[in-house]
């Protein structure tokens, strides 16, 4: 009695548990699920959560990973016409997700591949009208990077990765695919070999033009600085004219003075020179041999007559 207890226990249990698997789904925090009742999809979930379902074969359960898929197309360089009929080889990425689970299966039920293939199919022709309408210059500079102008240029590049995302998601908001188009990116920009030596001598031609802007600022930057420096010369060399011409002129003035007062008293005048030389003559210590009759040592005369009268 005991046994056949328990065995009706761990098959009350079992049933349970397949009656659960069968009818409880969870959706995790990276998932989006759809369920679809009879093969028509009738509810969507977006938030994670334990759910409940009819067993199949009434409903059946679809996830999708609802994290950015990043994708790279044309590994091999596909080849576009710009603006002035040159060709350009590109290869492009995308990062995409999923927006609405129930649309992306009615969409694409061969899943990931069949999105790629779509995507691949959306981004060559919208890629191709975007390149189609911009010269070669807009993707290839020969200026260096930390320029102004190729620092337009790279805003340049960046507006036209956003026309072509731009492009991708019209057409992809237009046909309602259930996905969104999150980032697109060059991942490779070329050129085919018969076009390389054409722009080798363009981005040649752009260098000499650099180079000789270059040498025509510095010649005329050099004309400012020399010009300003014969200013300033002349400034400072006709100051110190003015400056001389002042202190000549005062000292003219004194000397006119001075002359005044020895002519009114010649014999002043030469013991004053005499006085000056003397001075001149000991301003260093020396020894001194000297003849009284000599000027201007005739100033000794009085003063040795003196010394022996004494």
């Amino acid at each position: 009695m005991k046994r056949s207890l328990i065995t009706i226990i761990i098959a009350v249990l079992l049933v349970i548990v397949f009656a659960c698997w069968l009818c409880l789904f969870q959706v995790r925090t990276t998932e989006v699920a759809v369920v679809t009742t009879f093969g028509r999809p009738t509810r969507p979930l977006d938030a994670p959560g334990l759910y409940a379902k009819w067993p199949p074969p009434i409903q059946r359960v679809y996830r999708f990973d609802n994290r950015i898929q990043s994708s790279e197309f044309e590994s091999k360089f596909r080849e576009d016409l710009t603006a002035d009929n040159n060709p350009l080889l590109t290869s492009v990425y995308i990062g995409w997700r999923i927006t609405d689970a129930g649309t992306f299966l009615q969409k694409f039920p061969g899943g990931i591949p069949a999105v790629e293939q779509q995507l691949a199919n959306l981004l060559s022709t919208a890629k191709s009208g975007v390149i189609g309408k911009h010269p070669l210059s807009d993707f290839i500079s020969a200026r260096s990077a930390g320029s102004q102008t190729a620092e337009v240029e790279t805003s340049k590049f960046s507006a036209i990765e956003d026309e072509i995302l731009a492009a991708v998601r019209s057409q992809l908001e237009g046909n309602n695919y259930g996905i969104k188009i999150e980032f697109l990116g060059f991942r490779k920009i070329g050129l085919p070999e018969d076009t390389t030596q054409k722009v080798f001598d363009r981005m040649t031609a752009e260098r000499q033009v650099l180079i000789s802007r270059a040498q025509n600022e510095g010649e005329a930057q050099a004309k400012i600085i020399r010009s300003d420096a014969d200013l300033r010369a002349a400034k400072v060399l006709a100051a110190a004219q003015g400056e001389a011409l002042r202190i000549q002129g005062k000292g003219e003035a004194e000397a006119t003075q001075y002359l005044s007062a020895f002519q009114q008293n010649p014999e002043l005048a030469s013991f004053l020179f005499r006085l000056n030389a003397l001075e001149d003559s000991l301003k260093d210590k020396s020894t001194l041999i000297f003849d009284q009759q000599t000027d201007p040592f005739t100033l000794f005369q009085g003063a040795v007559t003196n010394a022996t009268a004494k």
